[in-house]
């Protein structure tokens, strides 16, 4: 009887605990999820509502209409910015990934001269804002001829790509165990066989962390799109909403909202499938 009464005791102390945990983590939620409910909200609402201070602005009060993302898809090109944004994003992402594969791998495991020196170097990039190369890119750009071609984005998108890539999979490399790839030396593999066969796969978490940050990266970017590209046919989603949603001292706020909702949907979406890699890939490299 005593037993029963001391494990009910321990039951609800743990449940109030959990409750407790949760009820911690409830300002952090609502802190996350207030940007992307706002912009849900917003894209529902009648232009009377929204230009009405008198209505609650946290709810819909004369109900729901979807004019705003019909007139998104019907009078602007969206599907023509959401088609050159995923190109745009997914090419130099699959070129960040091919120069900093190997080179994340030679500052993980090869000694050699000046390794820290190109790591510092490396790092310092990374943290250069990209407000500070668009000018000097702009004129490489327009040297090449790409000026208002998705080229320019292609070519221009993985110099901020590629200096985190490798800081991030040569952290992760590190992690791995030097055994593994002493005995594949023994058995006669060279450094290239080695990446590609034993390391690339056990480094999976790393290398999907890697190109799904640097995906983001490019898929919001707004600075160069704006500034290489001026044809609305080539425009990406951030610049596409930007400038044509936005006439002077008018914001069409509704299609505004209709186009952040649709174009977080993707990033949402493969977020949810790729969490578990991504979780593991960033803390990888923290521990040893």
């Amino acid at each position: 009887m005593i037993g029963e009464y001391m494990y009910r005791i321990k039951r609800r102390k743990s449940n109030l605990k959990r409750a407790a945990q949760y009820l911690a983590l409830l300002p952090f939620l609502v802190f996350a999820f207030f940007p992307f409910y706002w912009m849900v909200i917003t894209s529902l609402k009648y232009n009377q509502e929204l230009y009405n201070l008198a209505s609650n602005p946290f709810t819909i009060t004369t109900g729901i209409t979807f004019e705003h993302y019909i007139y998104l898809f019907k009078k602007t090109e969206f599907l023509v910015w959401f088609k050159n944004t995923f190109i745009v994003a997914l090419v130099p992402t699959f070129i960040a990934l091919v120069f900093s594969i190997p080179a994340g791998y030679a500052l993980a495991r090869l000694k050699f001269r000046w390794s820290a020196l190109i790591s510092t170097g490396i790092f310092t990039l990374y943290l250069m804002p990209p407000t500070l190369l668009f000018l000097p890119l702009s004129k490489f750009v327009n040297n090449l001829g790409l000026t208002n071609h998705l080229g320019s984005l292609i070519i221009t998108f993985p110099t901020f790509m590629i200096p985190y890539c490798i800081l991030m999979l040569s952290s992760y490399f590190r992690t791995i165990p030097a055994e593994i790839e002493d005995m594949a030396l023994i058995d006669g593999c060279t450094h290239v066989q080695m990446l590609y066969k034993i390391v690339l796969p056990i480094s999976k978490p790393g290398v999907i962390t890697s190109s799904f940050f640097s995906f983001i990266l490019a898929w919001d970017n707004l600075i160069y799109p704006v500034t290489f590209i001026s044809n609305s046919s080539r425009k990406t989603i951030s610049s596409g909403v930007l400038t044509e949603l936005i006439r002077g001292d008018v914001y069409f706020w509704g299609s505004l909202m209709a186009g952040a909702v649709v174009s977080s949907i993707p990033i949402i979406v493969a977020f949810v499938f790729l969490m578990d890699n991504y979780v593991k890939g960033l803390t990888a490299g923290s521990i040893k």
